[in-house]
C-alpha cells in the first residue's frame, strides 16, 4: 500500500506538471500578441495628432540638444529611438512609404495600427490568425480593384489645374504650406519634364530623374526649375569657359592625376638620372590620356575622382570645362540624359589605351 500511494502521488504530480506546461505556453502567446499590438498603437498615437492640414507640429530634441520641429510622420518616427521589434516594423513602413510615394507616411502608420488592433480583437474571439490574414488580403485585392475601376483617373485625362491642386493638398500640412501655390506649379512642371514612354507604350514619370539642389542665402520663393540637369559643383579652374555649345561630354570614373605606382610595386634604380625619367613618364601618362579625350572631341569632362593642377592646365588651354568629385549618381544621370557612356578605364582588348568619340554624350 505505501508503494501504491507513492505511485499515485507521482501520477497526479505528472498530470499537474503537464497542465502547467500547456498553460504556460498558451498564456504568453496571447500576452506577447497583445503587447505587440499595444506597442504599435503607442507609435500610432504619437503621430496621430499630426495628421491632416490642422495637425499639430512635434518638437523633438535629440541627445546633443538639436531641436527639430515637424509634422511629417516619417521624420518623427525616424528620430524616435524605437526598440520594440513590432513597433520598428511601423517605423520601417513609414520610411518605405516616404521613399516610394513621398506622402501619406502618417496615414499608413495609423491605418496599420488600427488593422492590428481589429485583428487582435478577432483573435480573442477564437478566429485563427491565418483566417484573418486571408481576409485582409482578400479585402486588399477588392479595395484595389474598386479603386482602379471606380475611382482612379489617368493622369493624361486630368488637366494641369487638377495636378496642381493635388500637389497643393499634399503640401498643406508641410512647412511650405504658405507658398503652396508657387511650389505646386514648380513640382508639376518638374515631374512633367521627366515624362517618358517605355517600349510597351506605357507612360512613366521617374521621380528620381528630378534632381533637387539646396543652396543657402535666399528665400524659398527664389527657387526655380532649370530645364536640364544641374550639378552642385563648379568648374575645376577659373580659366575655364562658363559655357560651351554644343557640349560633348565625357563621363569618367577614374583619376586624372599624376599616375603613381601601385601598392606593393618596387622599382630598383641604379642610376639617379633614371629616377627623373620615371617621374616624367608618370606625368606624361596623364597628359596622354587628356590628349586622347580632347582629340576625341570632348569639351566637358566629368570625373568622380580628382584632377591634378598640372592636368587642369591642358583643359584650360583647350577651352574645355572639367569638373571633379562628381557624385556617381549624378554621373549616371548625366550619362543617361546625354547618351554618354561612363568609362572606368581607357584600356582596350589589345592592352592599349584608347578613347572612342562614340562614348561621348551630346547636349545642344
Amino acid at each position: 500500500m505505501p508503494h501504491s500511494n507513492v505511485c499515485l502521488g507521482t501520477s497526479v504530480d505528472h498530470r499537474w506538471h503537464k497542465h502547467l506546461t500547456f498553460s504556460a505556453i498558451a498564456s504568453p502567446a496571447r500576452t506577447v500578441r497583445t503587447q505587440n499590438v499595444m506597442a504599435c498603437q503607442a507609435v500610432a498615437n504619437i503621430v496621430k495628432s499630426s495628421l491632416g492640414p490642422v495637425g499639430l507640429d512635434k518638437m523633438l530634441v535629440d541627445d546633443i540638444g538639436d531641436v527639430t520641429i515637424t509634422n511629417d510622420g516619417a521624420t518623427i518616427l525616424k528620430m524616435l529611438e524605437v526598440e520594440h521589434p513590432a513597433a520598428k516594423v511601423l517605423v520601417e513602413l513609414a520610411e518605405l512609404q516616404d521613399r516610394e510615394v513621398g506622402d501619406g507616411t502618417t496615414s499608413v502608420v495609423i491605418v496599420a495600427a488600427e488593422l492590428l488592433k481589429r485583428a487582435n480583437d478577432l483573435v480573442r474571439n477564437k478566429i485563427h490568425p491565418t483566417s484573418i490574414i486571408s481576409g485582409y488580403r482578400l479585402a486588399m485585392r477588392e479595395a484595389c480593384k474598386y479603386v482602379e475601376e471606380k475611382l482612379a483617373v489617368k493622369v493624361e485625362k486630368l488637366g494641369k489645374d487638377s495636378l496642381v491642386n493635388c500637389a497643393r493638398t499634399s503640401m498643406s500640412s508641410k512647412l511650405i504650406a504658405g507658398d503652396s501655390d508657387f511650389f505646386a506649379n514648380l513640382v508639376v512642371d518638374a515631374v512633367q519634364a521627366v515624362k517618358t514612354t517605355n517600349a510597351r507604350g506605357e507612360i512613366k514619370y521617374p521621380i528620381k530623374g528630378v534632381n533637387i539642389l539646396r543652396a543657402h542665402g535666399k528665400s524659398a520663393k527664389d527657387s526655380y526649375l532649370l530645364k536640364g540637369y544641374a550639378l552642385n559643383t563648379g568648374r575645376a579652374a577659373q580659366g575655364m569657359p562658363s559655357r560651351v555649345a554644343p557640349a560633348r561630354i565625357a563621363c569618367l570614373d577614374f583619376n586624372l592625376q599624376k599616375t603613381k605606382m601601385q601598392l606593393g610595386v618596387q622599382v630598383l634604380v641604379t642610376d639617379p638620372r633614371e629616377l627623373e625619367k620615371i617621374r616624367q613618364r608618370e606625368a606624361d601618362m596623364t597628359k596622354e590620356r587628356i590628349e586622347k579625350l580632347l582629340k576625341a572631341g570632348a569639351n566637358v569632362i566629368l570625373t568622380t575622382k580628382g584632377i591634378d593642377d598640372m592636368a587642369l592646365k591642358y583643359f584650360v588651354e583647350a577651352g574645355a570645362i572639367a569638373v571633379r568629385r562628381v557624385r556617381k549618381e549624378d554621373l549616371r544621370h548625366v550619362a543617361k540624359a546625354t547618351g554618354a557612356t561612363a568609362v572606368s578605364t581607357f584600356a582596350d582588348m589589345e592592352g592599349e589605351e584608347t578613347f572612342d568619340s562614340a562614348l561621348l554624350g551630346i547636349c545642344r
